[in-house]
């Protein structure tokens, strides 16, 4: 495969997704809500909009504040206003659990409706697809039937708050969930989680032995290695699983303890809520062998083109967490808010924009993302750019604009 250089890039989540102020309409007013939870968190939510809109686009991520992405110029220039809703656990997923995130959506859905608006479609960027496919699943249950705790254990409430469903979709660059996407990118070569330079040399991926290659070298892992280094992030995350349903057990049998037994030590070994690191999330095979799953996509992940800077640095996917954090949000094998769970639940119409040079996103998530939605009138688009919809090469043309083209005349089609 033809090197393709390295790319200079802002740092992971979506700040490089902002809009160019050129572009947003001069007639285009924001207003600030603030809004309550029904669990009695304090959240916010933004309208662009130039008035007499009938129809909203919402757009949400659970970790990210999407407050000037860069399709909303083009969305409002169209004639529809744009939702920004901001999420309790902007910057620090600390203690993000999806099934908490779902009454912050929750929050802003009905507040549009409460706002007059006829038609409301969710916009779900990267994170957000998932976060948004998770709702629409729970949506579309009564109460009864809604998940009733986290996967730490902790009660969802879901089926004490109202959970208006919507009518459509807007997929841009979206992601297996960020469970399932941290499965594909965790280091399994870790033997210790309390030693993050402890390594399997057999599994380490940034071995030359196993077959790295720094850039401009090319990277070839053999098809035994790839299948032991997937085989091998499955059990690490089983691991983590563990640990942190460990974590739990102790806490909730001392707070059993403290009931019975007047003991101070118990007291605080049940209010004790352990954070622990997670190392070591940024070392997924097809950054650095771009002949696995191949695509447009330049060498190096969305977090830049050194893995040993992104793979041991203090930020990255899923780096601090609690138990309950890891188990709801960052494990693939027990978090709720995933297209493999959730996509079949989708209903209504969906537009899925994907871009061609992600390197978070490959063709082969793609394909299983898109025949997972359950929807009859679904749409697929594939458009040249990078993870944010930037140029792929000096010079090239802007996927943001394509991106932007495509969803305004699938919203006319369906919600003019």
């Amino acid at each position: 495969m033809k090197d393709r250089g390295v790319e200079e890039r802002p740092t992971a989540g979506l700040r490089g997704a902002s809009w160019d102020p050129a572009k947003v309409p001069t007639t285009m007013k924001t207003s600030v809500h603030p809004l309550p939870t029904s669990d009695g968190a304090q959240i916010t939510g933004y309208l662009h909009a130039c008035g007499g809109e009938r129809a909203a686009i919402m757009i949400m991520h659970p970790r990210e504040l999407l407050v000037t992405h860069y399709i909303i110029p083009y969305l409002v220039r169209a004639g529809y206003a744009c939702w920004v809703q901001g999420p309790r656990t902007i910057g620090n997923d600390l203690r993000l659990e999806h099934e908490i995130a779902l009454l912050d959506v929750a929050a802003g859905v009905a507040e549009l409706a409460s706002l007059g608006f006829e038609k409301i479609v969710m916009l779900g960027n990267s994170g957000g697809a998932g976060l948004f496919a998770f709702y629409n699943q729970q949506a579309l249950l009564d109460g009864p039937r809604r998940i009733a705790r986290t996967p730490g254990g902790r009660p969802a409430k879901l089926n004490e708050t109202s959970m208006p469903p919507v009518d459509g979709f807007i997929l841009i660059a979206p992601h297996p969930g960020q469970g399932r996407l941290l499965l594909n990118c965790i280091d399994p070569s870790v033997e210790n989680e309390s030693d993050p330079l402890s390594a399997n040399a057999e599994l380490y991926p940034f071995s030359t032995g196993n077959g790295f290659r720094r850039h401009p070298e090319a990277s070839r892992f053999t098809p035994s290695f790839v299948r032991r280094y997937r085989a091998a992030q499955h059990s690490r995350v089983e691991r983590i699983d563990g640990l942190a349903k460990e974590l739990i057990a102790e806490r909730m049998a001392a707070r059993g303890r403290a009931k019975t037994v007047a003991s101070e030590q118990e007291s605080l070994r049940g209010a004790f809520n352990n954070i622990f690191c997670v190392w070591r999330t940024d070392a997924d095979l097809r950054c650095f062998d771009l002949t696995l799953d191949p695509s447009e996509r330049r060498w190096g992940t969305v977090w830049g083109a050194d893995p040993l800077a992104s793979n041991l640095g203090a930020v990255g996917f899923g780096r601090v967490c609690t138990a309950e954090s890891w188990l709801s949000t960052w494990s693939g094998l027990s978090s709720n808010a995933s297209f493999e769970r959730c996509g079949s639940a989708i209903e209504q119409p969906v537009l899925m924009i994907y871009y061609t040079a992600d390197n978070t996103v490959f063709p082969t998530d793609a394909q299983t993302i898109f025949e997972s939605i359950g929807a009859r009138d679904k749409t697929r688009h594939d458009v040249q750019g990078n993870h944010h919809g930037q140029a792929i090469r000096p010079g090239g043309e802007l996927g943001q604009d394509a991106a932007g083209s495509i969803a305004v005349d699938w919203l006319r089609d369906r919600f003019a």
